[in-house]
């Protein structure tokens, strides 16, 4: 991909920016995703992600709640963390822009990474045509990766 249509966002931690995109598009559990409300109080959901050309990807039903918190505040923080041990991860802060998914692309592509296809009854309820989507693209700005392989090492089985 060209340098020109990836998103620069400041890499620190343990890894170089090019370990920390090899993790992202390579893990797949959950995004943790925080914004703001309307009211200024702090939410946090789980969102299935993609990510490409520099940023983080994710899809949601567009009559969710955080697609109206997104609108009024674009300002997010994100995590993106193995859930076994021994525990790694990316954290960040950045904006994020809520974009159709009117074809539901997006969509199918993340149920294709997380389930290996949209053949059940959750790609059946979720790709359903009265079911409108959207996008959630986020832009990092500033992502700190950690990793705690090393300091585990002797706590876990591998």
């Amino acid at each position: 991909m060209p340098v020109s249509d990836r998103s620069e966002f400041t890499c620190t931690g343990v890894w170089s920016r090019e370990r920390v995109e090899s993790f992202l598009r390579e893990t797949t559990v959950p995004l943790r995703l925080s914004c703001h409300t309307p009211a200024g109080r702090l939410w946090m959901l789980s969102l299935w992600y993609r990510y490409r050309d520099g940023r983080l990807w994710c899809a949601t039903a567009a009559d969710a709640d955080v697609v109206e918190y997104l609108r009024a505040d674009e300002e997010v923080a994100f995590e993106i963390s193995t859930n076994d041990p021994p525990y790694r991860g990316v954290r960040g802060n950045g904006v994020a822009h809520v974009r159709s998914d009117g074809g539901k692309e997006l969509l199918a592509s993340l149920l294709e990474r997380y389930l290996g296809g949209t053949e059940s009854s959750l790609g059946d309820q979720l790709l359903d045509d009265n079911r409108e989507e959207v996008r959630i693209e986020i832009e990092p700005r500033r992502a700190f990766s950690w990793d705690f392989s090393e300091r585990m090492a002797d706590a876990v089985d591998d």
